[in-house]
């Protein structure tokens, strides 16, 4: 079992979502704080420009223009934060510390930011303001701001690091995220990892408990107590599969041996030799089924997984199409193997010719004289084959599902010799190998396949 990448652990997901969050959160609070105090700060120059162009307003009605001018020069000259521009209709500058009218400056009212030059130390520096402009009488403009240069750098460093700073949250979010969905990966891999040996047939296998004690300690304490109890129930299967075989397979066998002795000292033509041999009929009856139960049953708990080895599909196929050809001849059927390719796999090749044997004799048994049956072993792109290909009467849809389960004869079936465990033991041996039994309709008949996965093979 392939162990998923760190990028897609369900601990990444929660971590990048987490981080997601966290960094929109970040740049929600930044922009929000940034916003409150560029508003405060504007508000408190706006009240200062406000508070200027009043008195300034009220210097113009006492003083006149010549008054109003001299009040800009004197408040001019003190090199503060404050600039004051007095200009005539034209907008041409009269007198005041800005060498020109802002082109930004258009509507009186409003307060507007503009940049402006202004010599600092003998050299010409870009500066940025925040004024508005009051209208005299008479058509003249008298331009009052603030120089809010410092405030201006300082939102200029807000927008700059606001980015900066999520990208860091995101990148430093993403790497925490990743190493610990590497810690949590590699303590779920040890598990997984664990489990595939188990699947394997080593029943003895226990995920490694470490000594942090945390849930996954906890989680490997749960996990070995659920496969030591396993274990033990696997053990009494077989177990009682070796008492059952022991106990019932043997004595069976043993009936059968003297109802043959007694049939040998009998009259061929006698009553009690049609009798003794029907009872010998029943007797290999329930010895095929106990032995289809057995294997069922071995092959369900795993029993054989430990006799799994190379194999090829196409030489079974080949020994099924020569073992059945006498009967498909009786029959009157023509079985066929078509050609196969690579066919290698890692399986149990008893199983695997038992369920294969299965298949084409049920295919024999319910087509009718003058079909075909077909056996194939092939390699596809999705998994190595075998089919089985009949020109009879097919399964209806709807029952495919249930004639793999035990003991289950269809009504068409009910008067022909069988068990109904024949598909029940193909069943569980693709379920033993990993693979998938697929009914199939041929148009008419039955395509039966068993599609075994790839992987490597095993040493031999």
């Amino acid at each position: 079992m392939r162990a998923p990448s760190i990028l897609r652990t369900q601990a990444y997901r929660i971590v990048l979502v987490y981080v997601f969050v966290f960094a929109v959160s970040v740049a929600a609070l930044i922009a929000f704080t940034y916003w409150n105090t560029k508003r405060a700060l504007d508000e408190q120059t706006d009240q200062i420009i406000e508070a200027e162009i009043t008195g300034l307003s009220e210097q113009y009605q006492q003083l006149g223009l010549r008054g109003l001018a001299d009040v800009v020069i004197s408040r001019s000259a003190h090199g503060g934060p404050g600039l004051y521009l007095l200009a005539n209709r034209l907008k041409q500058p009269i007198v005041g510390n800005l060498d020109a009218w802002p082109s930004s400056m258009t509507l009186p009212g409003n307060f507007v930011e503009f940049d402006y030059q202004r010599r600092i130390e003998n050299k010409l520096d870009t500066r940025r303001a925040r004024g508005r402009v009051f209208v005299l009488a008479g058509g003249f403009y008298l331009l009052v701001a603030q120089d809010v240069y410092e405030r201006y750098q300082t939102e200029k460093l807000f927008t700059t690091t606001l980015p900066w700073t999520v990208g860091l949250v995101l990148l430093l979010g993403l790497g925490g995220g990743a190493l610990m969905s590497r810690n949590m990966l590699a303590r779920l891999d040890s598990i997984n990892r664990t489990s595939g040996e188990i699947m394997g047939g080593d029943l003895s296998r226990r995920v490694p408990i470490g000594e942090a004690h945390d849930e996954f300690d906890a989680l490997a304490e749960n996990l070995n107590a659920m496969l030591d109890r396993i274990e033990r129930l696997m053990k009494g299967v077989r177990e009682v599969t070796d008492s059952v075989a022991h106990d019932l397979r043997t004595p069976l066998n043993r009936l059968r041996n003297r109802l043959e002795a007694t049939l040998r000292h009998l009259e061929p033509a006698s009553a009690e030799t049609s009798e003794i041999e029907a009872a010998v009929a029943e007797t290999d009856s329930l010895i095929t089924t106990f032995n289809a139960l057995l294997l069922i049953a071995e092959a369900d708990a795993g029993v054989t997984r430990g006799e799994m080895a190379p194999i090829d599909l196409s030489t079974i196929a080949a020994d099924m199409a020569e073992l059945y050809a006498p009967l498909a001849e009786e029959k009157g059927v023509n079985l066929e193997i078509a050609p196969s390719g690579a066919t290698m796999i890692d399986g149990n090749r008893s199983l695997i010719s038992q369920a294969l044997a299965n298949l084409v004799d049920n295919a024999i048994k319910y087509t009718p004289a003058g079909g075909k049956v077909t056996v194939t072993a092939s390699g596809t792109p999705l998994g190595v084959e075998l089919r089985v290909v009949d020109t009879g009467p097919g399964i209806p849809p709807a029952e495919r599902a249930r004639v793999v389960e035990r003991f289950v004869r269809l009504e068409a079936s009910r008067n022909s010799p069988g068990t109904g465990l024949g598909l029940s033991l193909v069943a569980a041996v693709a379920r033993l190998h990993d693979a998938k039994l697929m009914l199939e309709d041929n148009a008419p008949g039955l395509r039966a396949i068993i599609r075994f996965p790839r992987q490597p093979l095993r040493p031999r």
